[in-house]
């Protein structure tokens, strides 16, 4: 169905990735991982035909096969409302018959070929009103399916929330009868129940599927295979099985990769240690006392020839050890590109760290939780769950002091130090540079600022790079750094692992499972809450409900 040759993209002289191969049959659902920046969205906008790769090949089979691309940039028009978006998706089936018509009379008129684009955009235009007349009829029932389709026609997209934008646009990809679906991060925004409903719905699929996301449990529950993006070869590779199976095998192989990394490290050792052996009697055969003192002849040739024979064989375990050093090294295995994510000495805090009082969350006459009571004790961690637009991050601005109640009351317990992750990292000065922005906090040196920033992947000249230029990557880390500083006992993350890659989002799990404090974070993502939780606050129709 999709066959990836030779493929390779650079950006000036920094090469992306190199000499690509895979192929995607019919029904095969494949997962891409990698960390940030190492070309996954490259790779999917040049399969999809939007950006050219320095050389290589995608070749599709049949080779009108329909590919249907769910970016991660949501686009649309300034002026698009939910029916003129859907409307240009489908296509005007009278337009496209009338330009159909016309091109079929220049083709006609043009016999002897002499323009061969005529031919191409004629090709273009029936495909397009083939597809607009499978298409009519269809928006409904999608439309409904995406919990859709209750919104009026003539909403502007610009109202819509982020994960209705997300429904809309997959929306826009159905339509159009894909038989290979290329996706990138399409949980993006989605609930738990739009989750849900994604991978039943993958499941029935009847194309292929290349997808890119950093859900695990959705790549675990949807995925027959993994391409694994490894930034420091440059290649791809594939691995049988979900997302699971694919770590199983990783971390087999690096462990054989570290054992026969420590055999050789022995080896070269021991070589090293005979070969000095065996030189060191080379030079007392050839000079020793034993030599000066002999003044038979016939000993002194037959000392003579042995230093010979002793030195080439120094000189055979050297050239071993050379060959184990060059040809056959064995590379001790890298460091997954991970982030380092430690927090310091956590002061301690009252045991009820949290208690909303008939608490009511909301902007002026728009009430969206009210009647809340809860009490969080020290040390839980308390995941906060819910469909989008529930309140869920409007209750944790409350408990932050950012919007004040619309009634009741938020208390926080005796010597709480509160940090907050905000979802659209609006609490970080775009100004600043990374370095700045911890040098507020913690006040040290800059070597010491500079191998503190180290542990969140800020190295070298990226320590002086505006917040402003960073990704949002990169600014969740930024922001965890300054939480790390802060020493803050009491975190209010909201959705703070929605711009980390899967290395990053384990590391960040791993620093949680240390934190001595506590924890209520907004959070989608299903292993993290499986790992992390010890309660679960489902915020649903104006209520809260804990388990």
């Amino acid at each position: 169905m999709l066959t990836v040759n030779q493929l390779s993209k650079s950006y000036g002289l920094d090469p992306l990735f190199e000499s690509v191969n895979f192929s995607i049959n019919d029904g095969e659902r494949i997962g891409l991982v990698g960390p940030n920046g190492c070309g996954k969205t490259t790779l999917l906008r040049i399969i999809a035909g939007h950006e050219t790769a320095n050389s290589g090949v995608v070749m599709r089979t049949p080779s009108d096969l329909r590919a249907g691309y769910l970016a991660q940039g949501l686009s649309f028009e300034p002026a698009d409302t939910l029916s003129s978006f859907i409307a240009r998706i489908e296509g005007d089936q009278t337009a496209l018959s009338d330009r159909l018509e016309a091109l079929a009379v220049a083709l006609a008129a043009d016999s002897a070929h002499t323009d061969p684009a005529l031919q191409h955009e004629f090709d273009a235009v029936l495909a397009r009103l083939s597809l607009a007349g499978e298409s009519a009829g269809r928006a409904p029932g999608v439309l409904a399916a995406l919990g859709l389709a209750g919104l009026p026609p003539d909403l502007p997209v610009a109202a819509l929330s982020g994960g209705q934008k997300t429904r809309l646009a997959l929306a826009g990809v159905l339509l159009g009868g894909p038989q290979l679906l290329l996706l990138d991060e399409p949980t993006n925004h989605l609930d738990l129940e739009m989750l849900t409903w994604l991978e039943d719905w993958l499941a029935g699929f009847n194309g292929a599927v290349l997808l890119v996301s950093h859900d695990r449990a959705f790549l675990d529950r949807t995925t027959t295979a993994i391409l694994d993006m490894d930034p420091l070869t440059r290649s791809v590779r594939r691995y049988e099985g979900n997302y699971s199976a694919y770590l199983d095998q990783k971390l087999a192989e690096r462990d054989r990769q570290y054992q026969a990394f420590k055999d050789q490290q022995a080896e070269i050792e021991h070589l090293t240690k005979s070969a000095a052996r065996v030189r060191s009697r080379a030079k007392f055969h050839k000079g020793g006392k034993a030599d000066a003192e002999n003044t038979d002849g016939f000993a002194v040739g037959y000392f003579a020839n042995r230093s010979k024979e002793t030195i080439q064989r120094a000189k055979h375990l050297e050239a071993r050890i050379e060959r184990l050093l060059t040809d056959d090294r064995i590379e001790r295995p890298g460091r997954s590109w991970q982030m380092k994510l430690e927090f310091g000495d956590t002061p301690a805090s009252g045991r009820d760290v949290l208690v909303l009082e008939d608490l009511a969350v909301g902007y002026g006459d728009n009430v969206l939780l009210s009647d809340l009571n809860l009490t969080v004790r020290f040390g839980q961690r308390v995941t906060v769950v819910g469909p989008n637009g529930a309140g869920k991050t409007s209750l944790l601005r409350t408990i932050a002091g950012s919007i004040p109640p619309l009634a009741g009351r938020v208390r926080l317990g005796s010597n709480v130090r509160l940090g907050y992750m905000t979802q659209e990292q609006e609490s970080l000065d775009g100004t600043l540079n990374p370095l700045e922005t911890v040098r507020a906090i913690l006040g040290q040196n800059e070597t010491e600022l500079r191998a503190f920033l180290s542990y969140f992947l800020f190295r070298g000249e990226d320590v002086f790079t505006p917040v402003a230029s960073l990704s949002y990557g990169e600014r969740s880390r930024l922001m965890l750094a300054g939480l790390a500083a802060q020493g803050c006992n009491f975190l209010l993350l909201d959705e703070p692992i929605n711009h980390l890659d899967i290395p990053s989002r384990a590391r960040f799990e791993q620093a949680l499972a240390n934190f001595e404090g506590t924890v209520l974070a907004v959070v989608h993502d299903r292993y993290f809450i499986a790992g992390f939780a010890t309660h679960i606050l489902e915020v649903n129709s104006g209520r809260l409900s804990i388990f």
